[in-house]
């Protein structure tokens, strides 16, 4: 009937595996659980003990293959007609997560986002810039409704039918971080398939800290201009917010300007956006500063 499909890297997935679980089997309805090891060398032996379980199936990689392939072959893998998909960094809140899912597991051209969360009582300064992105940008979006857009779309929490995957596939030319749900929603987009969310939310526990998180930020911003440079999604510019600020600049011609703002003021903005009260306006500012210095140096490259 249905399989839930957890890409992983350096990741301990045990206990959600296990909460997964506990719920399929008291759903009664045929399952499976498959975990892909992306070229992992942390939480190897505590991931495979997953095995044990009934339906549970456990696949290591030597090499990591990325989170666009690797969402592919689950998809290849899945023996069933309805594929529940998540990240790894994920906790079970509802004690009805699958049930709620499983209300779909009808329409043949389904997809559904369940949505995301985050626990309310961690405050870590550490992580402040992540925790306010997630809870203003993410988990601050309408359930119960039918979405016709796609440039919001999330894999962190979803579920399709076998149909829609096997119609579209997640693109693998994508390397690093970012943008590969922006490229599928559109696909959905294109194959005339729109999306619901619903409250399904699982909380997302594997939290960057600011850091890391601005250094995403960076190889995201990277990844959205190597995809608009090719000219091959020009409905990039027109739903990206970003790329339509950096095409204003581009044509009134300061991108050089920019480029060399951002050599002046990103370091200030990354004290800011490391700070327990970071500003997400100051974060839009800091990725469009990012896309103009990116796009500076491939043309003077």
């Amino acid at each position: 009937m249905y399989s839930v499909l957890i890409p992983t890297f350096n990741y301990d997935i045990t206990k959600l595996v296990r909460d997964l679980h506990h719920q399929a089997t008291e759903l009664m309805l045929e399952f499976e659980i498959i975990v892909l090891e992306d070229g992992s060398d942390k939480f190897v032996n505590e991931n495979s003990s997953i095995e044990q379980l009934p339906g549970c199936r456990y696949i290591r990689l030597n090499e990591n293959i990325g989170r666009s392939k690797a969402r592919n072959k689950l998809a290849g893998l899945a023996r069933y007609d309805y594929l529940i998909i998540m990240d790894c960094d994920a906790e079970v809140r509802h004690d009805d997560y699958l049930q709620r899912y499983a209300n779909f597991f009808k329409d043949e051209k389904v997809v559904v986002i369940g949505g995301t969360e985050y626990d309310a009582d961690v405050n870590d300064p550490r992580y402040s810039l992540r925790l306010k992105y997630g809870r203003k940008r993410e988990a601050n979006l309408l359930y119960h409704t039918r979405d016709e857009s796609f440039n919001n779309f999330t894999t962190f929490n979803f579920m399709l039918s076998r149909d829609v995957i096997q119609a579209v596939q997640f693109n693998e030319s994508i390397n690093g971080y970012g943008h590969e749900d922006t490229l599928f929603g559109h696909a959905l987009h294109e194959a005339g398939i729109s999306y619901f969310r619903i409250d399904n939310a699982l909380v997302h526990k594997g939290l960057d800290d600011n850091l890391t998180f601005l250094k995403k930020t960076e190889e995201s911003v990277d990844n959205l201009y190597k995809l608009f440079k090719t000219g091959s999604y020009p409905f990039l510019e027109k739903e990206s917010h970003l790329l339509a600020a950096f095409s204003a600049i581009r044509t009134k011609k300061l991108v050089a300007l920019f480029a060399f703002l951002a050599k002046l003021i990103n370091p200030i903005l990354k004290v800011q956006l490391c700070s327990s009260n970071p500003s997400l306006r100051l974060y839009d500012a800091y990725k469009l500063l990012v896309l103009c210095r990116t796009a500076h140096r491939n043309l003077t490259a």
